[in-house]
């Protein structure tokens, strides 16, 4: 078993059919050797948007289904202090931070997202890896 931490916008792209990005992502979701967490800002960060412009839409539909698949971690006084951290090791903003702090403390394999100016491979925590290079 391998676990594997998302980041918002490569949920976005699996949400959405027409983006290639998100192909590897909707695999990764549908196998069961791996667990899939996340943050429970997933949800502010991906679904106020399609909310807002279209409730009953195939996006938002979309999404929710995806952020079924994972589990979703509160941000704990300990993922808090790690974010805080990781924002100050890496130039990170609050959210950002957060995200990776919650994959860290939740002992995840994997960090996956496409923010490559963020997020670059040098993270020495977690792997970081992109979509287009996802198992």
């Amino acid at each position: 078993m391998v676990i594997v931490a998302f980041d918002s916008d490569v949920l976005i792209y699996a949400a959405d059919d027409q983006q290639p990005l998100g192909t590897p992502v909707v695999r990764l979701l549908s196998d069961s050797s791996v667990i899939a967490i996340g943050s429970v800002l997933l949800r502010v960060e991906t679904l106020v948007k399609p909310l807002r412009l279209n409730p009953s839409g195939v996006e938002t539909e979309n999404l929710m289904s995806i952020l079924g698949r994972l589990t979703l971690i509160p941000c704990s006084d300990q993922i808090s202090m790690t974010a805080v951290s990781l924002g100050v090791r890496y130039g990170l903003k609050g959210p950002d931070a957060i995200h990776l702090a919650t994959a860290i403390d939740a002992g995840a394999d994997q960090f996956l997202t496409n923010n490559r100016k963020d997020f670059p491979t040098t993270i020495r925590e977690i792997d970081i890896v992109y979509p287009d290079a996802a198992p």
